[in-house]
């Protein structure tokens, strides 16, 4: 039995995902560029690391970077000779959340947040976070200002505190999520992008909800809580159905909640 592939710790997750040449790009199989690989390319050729930093920061092997690095060279030179489309998608990864003792990157917003709200969360401690505006679950990701943050347990609050975004947005957002260990996120519209990095980051989402937000964390820990899955949706219990892709409301029973961990 092989040794499961360990995870590599990436900086964020990228913003934009697909490139497309201008011409002759109709029905031509894209270049899948993994978020592992565009991670090195970014680290090794846009920050200037050599492979042994590029190592650090990625949390495994250099001889593991080099080969990442050396297949993510090799896919850029055949979509830029060949013409091709250009995907970044998958890869054994998990976003940092700002432990990282190798980052030397002065500034980092996920540091700030980490070093700020480090708390210690028992095993049986889920941590949800809503977004938030005026006591109400604001309905556009990638734009909000404040998370309000629950630790529960027992399907009971157990305490919450309003935290700022510092100005982050769209993908920057979910890396914020990750810096403050949150295991679930409830909000109202969120985009693909932002789905694949939360997804990325192991946080569960619960999209597509509207009002009071404490009355949405309560609904949530009674298994009554209405949401709208994505059109990727791996939800497919008793009163889930699926209009318009899976645009039906949800109610989740039973739910269990655990943060997602790759094998080391």
């Amino acid at each position: 039995m092989s040794r499961p592939t360990k995870c590599r710790t990436i900086c964020y997750f990228p913003q934009t995902i697909e490139f497309i040449p201008v011409r002759d790009s109709e029905g031509k199989e894209p270049v899948i560029l993994t978020v592992d690989e565009f991670e090195t390319v970014q680290l090794i050729d846009r920050e200037g690391l050599s492979q042994e930093q590029c190592s650090q920061r990625m949390q495994v092997a250099r001889t593991t970077a080099q080969k990442i690095y050396d297949s993510a060279r090799r896919k850029l030179a055949d979509a830029l000779v060949d013409g091709l489309p250009l995907r970044i998608e998958g890869g054994e990864c998990r976003p940092c959340d700002g432990s990282n003792q190798f980052c030397q990157r002065n500034g980092c917003y996920k540091q700030v947040i980490y070093q700020t709200y480090q708390r210690t969360k028992g095993e049986m401690v889920m941590r949800i976070a809503v977004t938030y505006e005026d006591g109400r679950i604001f309905q556009h990701f990638g734009h909000t200002e404040q998370f309000k943050v629950y630790d529960t347990e027992d399907g009971k609050i157990i305490s919450s505190e309003v935290v700022s975004t510092n100005g982050k947005g769209h993908g920057a957002l979910a890396e914020v999520l990750n810096a403050l260990q949150t295991d679930v996120l409830i909000c109202g519209g969120i985009g693909g992008g932002a789905q694949a990095a939360l997804a990325s980051a192991g946080i569960r989402l619960y999209g597509g909800v509207n009002g009071d937000a404490d009355a949405a964390v309560e609904a949530l820990l009674a298994g009554t809580l209405e949401y709208v899955p994505d059109v990727q949706c791996s939800h497919h219990g008793e009163g889930h159905h699926h209009e318009g892709g899976c645009g039906g409301h949800h109610h989740e029973e039973g739910h269990e909640c655990r943060h997602g961990h790759c094998a080391d």
